[in-house]
This record gives structure tokens, sequence and C-alpha cells, in this order.
């Protein structure tokens, strides 16, 4: 774990947080027991779990429902109050210092809209600007770049009922950046999206993070988002955190299958081996499985290259939530990041 607060935006220490359940009982006598006599049973939503993001880092934060995801979000954006730990975000304490991080952080919500539906998206966007206390000559021009980068100059002026879910989101995003974040929390931002939206609001987030240095933590449901934005995953289970790294390393560790695709100009020169399962074969094509945990994939296909003409190669891995899946089942390990 990294604790260097002047190079951290964020810093989790030995969190955990526990919530005290009502349990009820079948039958009515029972029910009428347990109105005068509640019992409780305590559920661990978050344990003990260590992290930290750099700025400008865009991580990944997912899992599976009901793993803690959202629980530490609502810590470290000061909305709950953890049991014990340590959180710094932007070298503030979410909990003690609520108002000041407030300035520092954006949230974007897929399924909670900020903006008020029935007015413009400009009407909220001047609201915020007086509650974020902003200079309302720096506010009009960081508003216009806004405008300009997310393309929403001719929908501003709509009642935001009016507007389809990718314009409202690209709205949002104007909302949330207002005020310069240094952190933004992003809460499955492109739920109920089409491909093509989905892509434009996968490429943005990018360019706010490489032109603002802002620092991103995403939760998704949707693989596509955290493969096409994110360079390092955390993947929490059970309120424990299992894995911590890069995307590469996470394929290189989960993958073991390869399927390769070959055409060549001259007859086919290939041996069947332990670790290759043959799938097509004809005298100028091959496709085949490649088990990677038993043979050096880059070895193999150097010995491909060498030996035959190829015209056209083609390499495929298993899709990352089949990985992510694979991830999901691993029994949780004490995090010693």
């Amino acid at each position: 774990m990294h604790t260097n607060s002047q190079e951290s935006k964020i810093v989790v220490g030995r969190l955990s947080k526990t919530f005290k359940i009502k349990t009820s009982q079948k039958g009515l006598k029972n029910k009428i027991v347990d109105f005068f006599k509640p019992k409780f049973k305590e559920i661990r939503a978050v344990n003990d779990i260590s992290f930290s993001l750099k700025r400008g880092e865009i991580v990944g934060f997912i899992g599976p429902n009901g793993a803690g995801k959202s629980t530490t979000l609502k810590m470290l954006s000061g909305i709950l109050f953890p049991d014990s730990g340590e959180i710094k975000v932007c070298n503030l304490s979410p909990q003690k210092n609520r108002k000041e991080l407030a300035y520092k952080i954006g949230t974007i919500f897929g399924q909670k809209p900020q903006l008020w539906f029935h007015l413009p998206a400009i009407d909220t966007f001047d609201l915020f600007s007086r509650i974020y206390e902003l200079d309302q000559k720096e506010y009009k021009k960081r508003l216009s770049y806004l405008v300009e980068k997310f393309e929403i100059g001719e929908i501003i002026n709509q009642p935001v009922r009016k507007l389809s879910l990718g314009q409202r989101m690209r709205c949002e995003f104007v909302l949330a950046l207002l005020h310069k974040p240094e952190v933004l929390f992003l809460d499955e931002p492109t739920i109920g999206m089409d491909i093509i939206v989905k892509k434009n609001i996968r490429e943005l987030i990018k360019k706010i993070n490489k032109e603002e240095g802002v620092t991103v933590i995403l939760t998704s449901h949707d693989m596509g988002d955290v493969e096409d934005i994110c360079e390092r995953i955390i993947v929490i289970n059970h309120g424990e955190i299992i894995y911590d790294d890069t995307l590469e390393k996470i394929k290189q560790k989960y993958v073991n299958k390869k399927i390769i695709y070959l055409e060549t100009n001259k007859p086919l020169v290939f041996k069947e081996r332990k670790g290759i399962k043959v799938l097509k074969k004809s005298e100028f094509e091959l496709e085949a499985e490649i088990d990677t945990s038993k043979l050096s994939f880059n070895k193999l296909a150097a010995g491909f290259f060498e030996k035959n003409d190829i015209e056209d190669v083609t390499i495929e891995e298993p899709p990352i939530e089949d990985i992510i899946e694979k991830i999901y089942k691993e029994k949780p390990k004490k995090n010693k990041k």
C-alpha cells in the first residue's frame, strides 16, 4: 500500500464496516415476539481492506452484487462512517472534513441523476455554481469549455426530461466537473446506454483524465467499461480485496488458453504436440487452441512464422467477463497490499 499522501489521492488503510440487520421468523407468534424483542445479525460488508490511488489513475473497483463496492465508495465520499480503519481522500478525512472534501470530489451515479428532471440542465449548472461558490467569471469560462468538450451546446436549454439517456449523462458529467474536482467517483456511468453512446462516454472519461489529471475510481458491471478505461482493477468480494493489479497481469495469471488462426500462402508446416488442440486444419489454414500453461505461446507463434509463409493470423483470448468470473469464484485472501 502506498502511503505517500503527496502522491496519493486516495489512501485506505484496514477499513472495516459492519451492518446490523433485523432478522424475522415465519409465523404470527414469532412475528409478535420479533416486534417486542427484535433480533439482529451482523453482516461484515467491508473487512479490513487497504489500497491507494495515485493522482491521475483510473482504477476499476469491481465485484459481484453485495461484495462491498457501494459501501466502500460511500465511506470514501463521507456518506457512511467506518467501524475502523483510515481513509484519506485528497489528504482529507471524508468523515471529519466532509464539507471541504465536497469541493474536491465529483460523483456520477448512473441510476441516481443529479440534474433537475423538469428544468433545463443550464439551471442546475447555475445552481451548482452558487453551491460551490464559484467565481462567476471563472464559472462561465469553465462551463463554456465543458459544453464544447461534451458537445451539449444544443441541449442545455431543453428540459432534462426530454433528453435521451446519452445526452443526459453527458450533462451529468459536465455538472460533476464544473468545480474542477481532483477525484471523480463513477458508479455505473454507462448503464442502459447503447454501444455508440458507451464508446463516446468512455472516450470522454479518458480524455478528461488525461487533460486534467483527474483521479477516477469506477464501479461497473459492464466489463467493457473496465477493459476500455482502466489499466488497474481492484476486485472486492465478500468484503475483502481478492485482487489488485493491472489488467495485463490479470490476463497473464488467469488466461491459460488462446486461439490462433493461421492462413498460409504455401502448404502448412505443422506438428501436433501436447498443449495444442486442433479445431480446424487444411492444407493452407489452421485453427488451434493453445494451452499456455503447458506451452510458451510466444515461442510457438515464432515457430509458426519461421516455418510458414503466413498470409494472415488472428489471435483470440477469452473475454474479460470470463476472467473476472474466475476471480470472483476464488476464496478471498487477506489483503496484503
